[in-house]
């Protein structure tokens, strides 16, 4: 019963994240641009509704934003043009939220991985304890191993002061 309950836990955490993921980038008061990084993807940008939205956003560049119409509308943009957006975002909305990748880092280390018992002193709080190293690690030194968790996509939501 008890990994039921874990399992299904797990489940609700998973369908939250996505959901809240899904909420930022479908609500219209916040200004929102997903950072895709694969190689010729532009950003993403959803907007607060205004007429001047297509002026504002190419802000006097030669290059004009692609509007990408739909159930879920959006703007694309130069990769180039994040940080002046961003900036600009927050001085027009006062508020902006970012979806980017990133990729959790795990840190533990050898004597954690080769463990016996259920003593555990190191940063990981046990999670590696015991498990052996399945290639997955990188090794800096006996005290220090690294490895990088798969590709997800976080949101953070910036202010301005």
């Amino acid at each position: 019963m008890a990994e039921h309950d874990a399992a299904i836990g797990d489940l609700q955490k998973v369908s939250m994240e996505r959901l809240t993921l899904k909420y930022v980038w479908k609500q219209k008061e916040i200004p929102v641009v997903l950072r895709r990084t694969g190689r010729g993807e532009k950003l993403r940008v959803r907007l607060p509704f205004a007429d001047d939205n297509r002026q504002w956003l190419q802000n006097e560049r030669r290059t004009a934003p692609e509007w990408i119409g739909g159930t879920d509308a959006y703007w694309e943009l130069p990769k180039s043009w994040f940080n002046d957006f961003v900036d600009r975002a927050l001085q027009r909305y006062g508020k902006v939220y970012i979806i980017q990748p990133y990729r959790e880092q795990e840190i533990c280390a050898r004597a954690c991985q080769e463990a016996q018992g259920h003593e555990c002193q190191c940063s990981c709080m046990g999670a590696n304890h015991g498990i052996g190293n399945d290639g997955s690690w990188f090794e800096v030194s006996d005290t220090f191993s690294t490895r990088w968790g798969e590709r997800e996509l976080a949101c953070r939501l910036l202010t301005a002061r």
